[in-house]
């Protein structure tokens, strides 16, 4: 069957599904889950091992639809657990801090390699319908500890989609995105609370660029996902990017704030610009807009996009290369983010 065939399309319809969203206390899952919820979905569940932002989710959100599974994706019993009866999963479990990573590679494995694989393995052998996993453009050139196992988590992505490709019993796809603006332990909310507290802020390269998403944006991704990946796709989303001198510049400007830029230098594992897609992906890449599909590598299953690539002129595309935002870009995109709103309002 070819990958791009109408069987791999999928409805928008969720009424009658249920859906587990791993990880789903943290950033992403607060927002995919609140979208869910308003697609009128039949339930949907929650596996992560934080009761108290499980209790917090259960209170703010005061669905009778929503159920909360306490537990760890290192645990296959957990997670068979959770999946059970399960059309939809959504695999945001990770760790995702890079220093972290750095200093416990062990604890990166077990959850972003062997954790993934539990909830990958436990969705085919549950016959849920479709498995979203979201990657990270550290996966790309990785050299740190949490763009490797991610790496590998993506590569775990195809090998089992390839495995299992006479069956299309379950199709598991990836979403690929870099720097989600005020995510939970991301740069702008540390800027923000060092300027709360009167410390200068410390930047760790000036000239050092990240490509910016909002979360509403990878949400959207991973929707677009759900509706329309084929089994091994990553779909990575086009973005723009910033040095993190401006970034660091505009959420001054957006405080109305003086206060000092610390230069630290930068942190170990930290590259100096990232790469969302290589140039041999770009190569094979179908071009959906705002969104590039990256179909899996056996050749029979591709169809090549010489358009696309000429257009990228076979090169790595970077939060270099990518259009770059100005200041006056940058502040208003922090501006338009509702959780930097409620922390000016609050500060």
């Amino acid at each position: 069957m070819d990958a791009k065939s109408p069987a791999f399309k999928y409805s928008t319809d969720l009424s009658d599904k249920t859906i587990l969203v791993t990880g789903g206390t943290g950033s992403f899952g607060g927002v995919v889950v609140r979208r869910m919820l308003a697609r009128n979905c039949r339930a949907v569940r929650i596996l992560s091992r934080d009761e108290a932002k499980q209790y917090a989710m259960r209170e703010a959100l005061d669905d009778p639809r929503l159920s909360f599974y306490l537990g760890d994706v290192r645990d296959r019993s957990s997670v068979d657990l959770a999946i059970r009866d399960v059309d939809l999963v959504f695999h945001a479990a990770a760790l995702k801090q890079v220093p972290n990573c750095e200093s416990f590679p062990d604890q990166a494995v077990l959850t972003n390699v062997l954790g993934s694989q539990n909830v990958l393995r436990s969705a085919v052998e549950h016959h849920v319908e479709k498995v979203v996993c979201l990657s990270t453009d550290k996966a790309v050139h990785p050299v740190n500890v949490m763009g490797m196992t991610k790496a590998l988590m993506e590569k775990n992505v195809q090998a089992l989609s390839k495995s299992i490709w006479s069956d299309h019993k379950t199709i598991l796809c990836v979403v690929r995105y870099g720097n989600v603006l005020y995510s939970r332990g991301s740069v702008v909310p540390l800027f923000i609370d060092q300027i709360r507290r009167g410390t200068p802020i410390s930047l760790t390269v000036p000239e050092m660029t990240r490509f910016l998403l909002r979360l509403d944006d990878a949400v959207s991704l991973v929707e677009s996902a759900l509706i329309s990946g084929s089994p091994g796709d990553i779909f990575i989303k086009k973005s723009p990017a910033s040095t993190i001198a401006d970034l660091a510049e505009a959420v001054r400007i957006l405080c109305k704030s003086n206060i000092p830029i610390r230069t630290v230098g930068a942190r170990p594992g930290e590259k100096l610009h990232e790469t969302l897609a290589t140039a041999e992906e770009i190569q094979k890449a179908h071009d959906l807009g705002d969104v590039l599909r990256i179909p899996m590598n056996p050749s029979d299953l591709i169809d090549p996009n010489p358009e696309l690539s000429k257009s990228y002129t076979l090169a790595d595309y970077t939060s270099e290369n990518t259009r770059r935002l100005s200041l006056n870009e940058v502040v208003s995109l922090l501006a338009s983010l509702p959780e930097l709103q409620s922390a000016l309002v609050h500060a």
